[in-house]
């Protein structure tokens, strides 16, 4: 059994591929894909997410920007309501047909879908911060924008932060759909070398265990800022003063 078992982690990621490299290659490679379009696609939803939000809980609570607010809506209802790898599919071949950078793409397409759901928990947030928060900075001399920014958005993201980084999880998860679009990432790279070895069990549990690790290391970190806001007091959802 042992011995199967060390000739088998040898054909699968020991072995020389055509090119003279070890076929684990392709998973540190398609590691760095996955790494790169996660944490890019995390930074562009983020954005989104923000001023989607900002836009839609203005609207609500003072009737501000109406047009951008209708586009808000529209955008939310297509970007929620049709599957992740449909829209991969739909930037990769119609919108962004001319764009030769898959990795681009790829970022561009999960950007806009985590920005969605990113909005909505931030517009959460936003709403679970009193009025009064927003009536201070306007009574102090600031701008509207400022005040959203500087006194009412970080209150919000505090509020809202166990919940954004379950979708920052989530999109980690979704970018292994990428391999639709030919792009070789974490998951696409096990399944090369399963087509290449015929060898099933140690690439796709490798790659299982990857994307473990990964979710576990970006779970500890999450916690981190959590105790770290407590431990200041900086965090309205735990402070009891």
């Amino acid at each position: 059994m042992w011995q199967t078992l060390c000739d088998d982690f040898y054909l699968c990621f020991l072995k020389a591929t055509g090119d003279g490299t070890p076929r684990a290659m392709y998973l540190l490679r398609g590691l760095g894909v996955t790494i790169e379009v996660a944490l890019a696609a995390i930074v562009l939803g983020l954005f989104i997410g923000f001023l989607v939000a900002v836009i839609r809980s203005s609207h609500d609570k003072y009737g501000y920007f109406p047009v951008l607010n209708a586009v808000s809506k529209v955008y939310l209802t297509i970007i929620r309501g049709t599957p992740m790898v449909v829209q991969l599919l739909i930037t990769y071949y119609i919108i962004l047909r001319t764009v030769d950078s898959k990795v681009l793409i790829a970022i561009l397409a999960f950007g806009i879908n985590s920005g969605a759901y990113q909005a909505e928990i931030i517009r959460a947030g936003i709403v679970s911060i009193d009025p009064g928060q927003m009536e201070a900075g306007r009574a102090l001399g600031l701008s509207y924008w400022r005040t959203m920014l500087r006194v009412v958005l970080p209150q919000a993201v505090r509020n809202v932060l166990p919940a954004l980084g379950n979708e920052f999880i989530v999109l980690m998860k979704d970018t292994s759909i990428v391999g639709y679009i030919a792009l070789i990432d974490l998951a696409k790279g096990g399944d090369i070398i399963r087509s290449q070895t015929y060898s099933v069990y140690l690439p796709y549990l490798t790659v299982a265990a990857v994307y473990l690790l990964l979710v576990m290391t970006f779970t500890g970190l999450l916690g981190r800022l959590e105790r770290h806001l407590r431990a200041t007091g900086a965090d309205p959802v735990h402070n009891d003063s």
